[in-house]
């Protein structure tokens, strides 16, 4: 098991699979008895240079849970790169704290602070991807359908973090991912060649589409995200012009298989990415997938801080 969690792209499927399970087993000793304080006396550090809600509940309760503690670090604390180094920052903290998850801009910045911590670093999100989530996805959709290989998950929207982590792991687990994204908001080609050498070993097919209309036909899972995300502010107008085709709504859900369910990292724009008819309906599974964070983050920090 490698000693930082940024990308689930770095990890084989056996891994993937041991991280569901364990976050299964997690979630049913927790709703049974409450779970064993197996990280009692480690602490982990939540270094936010973006705001979150279910990224730092999630975390500290999920470090509750488990015995231990979480110790929040703001964005003016730190001024990650700027007020102190990245270098210095990982190694002042390896000597405080047995673990760091880092939210933040730049991939590269939870890249330095993984080089140069003696501690495990965990990836809550970066402009590049956003592994934590899409752990929670994958055990939402094992739970749905009770297994993974030959499922056929589509994603609608923009090719953000969100979506590259997401295509990675259903690349990895043999689970057929489909992309329907206006022109200029494609994935980065570097994601999807590396999704592309995975599906090739898990027999998983991927599929990149303009038309949500035709990706989502046959899908058992429609996945959306806000089409402006933190950072893009200034982009804003600009999307809101381009996006609206690809609203995830009642007629788009009609389309897609039977028992397609609907999901969404949050927060949701209501009205614009997808409407209340479908986020509040029988197929959302918009609120076990965000609970899920919390039980899919608990076997991350598990697997990687119970020997700190």
């Amino acid at each position: 098991m490698k000693k930082d969690f940024l990308a689930v792209a770095d990890f084989t499927p056996e891994e993937l699979n041991d991280f569901i399970n364990l976050a299964i087993d997690l979630k049913k000793e927790y709703f049974q008895h409450g779970n064993q304080p197996l990280l009692k006396g480690k602490v982990l550090a939540l270094i936010f240079s973006k705001p979150s809600l279910r990224t730092r509940i999630s975390f500290e309760m999920g470090m509750r849970h488990l015995g231990g503690d979480a110790l929040f670090i703001s964005p003016n604390e730190i001024g990650l790169g700027k007020r102190e180094s990245i270098a210095d920052v990982a190694r002042v903290l390896s000597g405080y704290v047995q673990g760091i998850m880092a939210r933040v801009f730049e991939h590269q910045h939870v890249v330095e602070l993984a080089k140069w911590a003696d501690i495990p670093v965990i990836n809550g999100l970066s402009d590049y991807n956003h592994p934590c989530q899409a752990m929670a996805d994958i055990l939402t959709i094992k739970e749905e359908f009770g297994t993974l290989p030959g499922l056929n998950v589509t994603y609608v929207g923009d090719g953000n973090n969100v979506a590259v982590s997401l295509m990675h792991v259903c690349a990895k687990l043999g689970v057929n991912f489909s992309i329907a994204s206006p022109e200029d908001y494609d994935m980065p080609e570097t994601a999807i060649t590396v999704a592309r050498t995975f599906a090739a070993e898990s027999k998983a097919s991927l599929h990149f589409y303009r038309d949500p209309h035709e990706a989502v036909k046959n899908a058992n899972v429609i996945y959306t995200d806000t089409w402006t995300s933190m950072g893009q502010e200034e982009e804003a107008q600009k999307r809101e012009r381009v996006f609206p085709p690809y609203q995830v709504n009642q007629a788009l859900l009609k389309e897609a298989h039977a028992n397609a369910i609907v999901m969404h990292c949050l927060p949701a724009h209501r009205g614009q990415e997808i409407t209340d008819q479908v986020a509040d309906g029988a197929q959302s599974r918009l609120f076990p997938q965000a609970h899920n964070r919390l039980h899919a983050q608990k076997a991350i920090v598990l697997r990687l801080m119970q020997d700190q």
